[in-house]
């Protein structure tokens, strides 16, 4: 199968510098199986997973010529849950109030499984945290007026959107003129090739990761799978839940409060001695808290920074939060599906496409900057959004949906036995070999908050 060329073109652009019209070419796909979406997600996820395999083929060796290789049914089943348990039970995907509901108008999305979140919106609705009680308060509202209620409290909602709407909208025109990834150049130090191994050619590179639920871990999960140290830092009380088990993956979880002087002063050391900050913090949020660009440099010049937001880092909604479920109704994914399938109801896609698909490109980027930096001595820092993945995906649009994966069947279970926090479990294999080779990850899934936050020697 051809991946669509709209996600090639788009990708290939994403990456200046890099000789990339012989690059996607290298990508050789298996299997025909496609996720039953209404949008080619299925081509976004080897595209994406693809891509950052060309950039760690290419990270030291430039002209290499590599063969880089994407199973399209693991592709599709990567952008959904890996981790199968033996002996015990994955906690539920959504809060039992995380949905969709019906306004008085429309249809509105309320994502509540963070506590906080779960808050604001019951503080809106004024109404005990059961589905049914939601259900009969949202029904009394206007859509936009609840959307902008819960937002304004402290939590995330969004209302339904057709593609036209979003279109039109001036959020959705300002992300509509934003690049893929936003590159900016800050410092030139000395270049030095990353010392690694075949197998773990990130071996020594010390990731510092301040990303939470699923894109940004999804980036530094594949990252620390080829030998990165990531060291993942949440504040206190912060729980995931699920995403815990899925991503977690081959990093230490350690815990920090920022707003204590002597976490204050662990995280400065820490951020001196990384190799790269990656963070999912909306715009001006970790300024907010004193590390803007200037102190991130003063405190390290060759630190490479990968951020990532929800909505766009332009427009009026740029510091919006959101989640992918949260952005596919915004965007107009949701209305598409809906509309296409004669629904009744907002139709999601079959994976949260955009979160994963943004993921795998935000590791792309990190390895292209370690690239640079590597081979020029040119230090960068890469932004990207959930609702510019949106926009990418919504150039696919199609009026039947893809042919469908079927479901996992022991035959695509990796061999390998991970001890989690919670017990055994083996994964999905992993669809993307680099010359043969797939990621080996030196620790199971972890707890938030259970390991020390210090470097591990190199």
């Amino acid at each position: 199968m051809t991946l669509h060329p709209k996600i090639t073109t788009e990708i290939a652009n994403a990456f200046p510098g890099l000789e990339i019209a012989s690059a996607l070419p290298q990508i050789t796909q298996t299997g025909t199986e496609d996720l039953p979406a209404y949008f080619a997600a299925t081509d976004l996820a080897v595209a994406t997973i693809g891509m950052a395999g060309i950039l760690l083929g290419r990270l030291n060796t430039p002209s290499a010529e590599f063969s880089v290789t994407v199973d399209r049914r693991l592709a599709s089943l990567w952008f959904s849950l890996t981790v199968n348990p033996i002996g015990w039970e994955l906690p539920p995907i959504w809060n039992p109030i995380s949905g969709n509901y019906k306004t008085q108008n429309g249809w509105l999305r309320l994502h509540t499984n963070a506590p906080k979140h779960l808050a604001a919106a019951l503080a809106v609705l004024d109404v005990p945290a059961t589905p049914t009680a939601v259900k009969q308060a949202v029904a009394q509202w206007e859509g936009e007026a609840l959307m902008n209620a819960v937002v304004a409290a402290g939590g995330v909602a969004a209302t339904m959107n057709t593609i036209e709407d979003w279109q039109a909208h001036p959020q959705g025109k300002a992300v509509a003129q934003e690049p893929l990834i936003h590159w900016e150049q800050h410092a030139n130090v000395t270049p030095s090739k990353t010392p690694g191994n075949p197998a773990q050619p990130l071996a020594n590179v010390r990731i510092l990761d301040l990303t939470r639920i699923l894109a940004g871990p999804v980036a530094t999960r594949f990252l620390a799978g080829f030998g990165a140290d990531v060291l993942r830092i949440d504040p206190p009380n912060w729980e995931e839940d699920l995403a815990q088990t899925e991503v977690t993956l081959g990093k230490r979880c350690a815990g920090l409060d920022l707003n204590s002087a002597a976490d204050r002063a662990t995280f400065d050391a820490l951020l001196a001695e990384a190799d790269v900050l990656v963070h999912g913090y909306r715009p001006n949020a970790l300024a907010s808290l004193g590390y803007d660009s200037q102190r991130l440099r003063a405190l390290n010049p060759a630190l490479i920074d990968v951020s990532l937001c929800a909505y766009g880092w332009t427009g009026p909604w740029k510091a919006r939060r959101g989640f992918d479920s949260v952005m596919q109704m915004s965007s107009g994914i949701s209305a598409h599906g809906m509309y296409a399938t004669h629904a009744n109801a907002p139709l999601q896609l079959p994976a949260q496409a955009l979160d994963h698909g943004t993921g795998y490109l935000m590791a792309a980027a990190v390895l292209h900057a370690l690239a640079q930096r590597n081979q020029h001595g040119t230090v960068h820092s890469a932004k990207l959004s959930l609702a510019r993945c949106a926009h990418l995906l919504l150039q696919t649009k199609r009026s039947t949906p893809g042919s469908g994966v079927a479901p996992a069947t022991p035959q695509d279970l990796d061999p390998w036995i991970e001890k989690t926090t919670w017990g055994k479990a083996q994964r999905i294999r992993f669809p993307m070999q680099l010359e043969g080779i797939t990621p080996q990850w030196r620790y199971g899934a972890s707890q938030l908050r259970s390991a020390q936050p210090v470097w591990l020697d190199r």
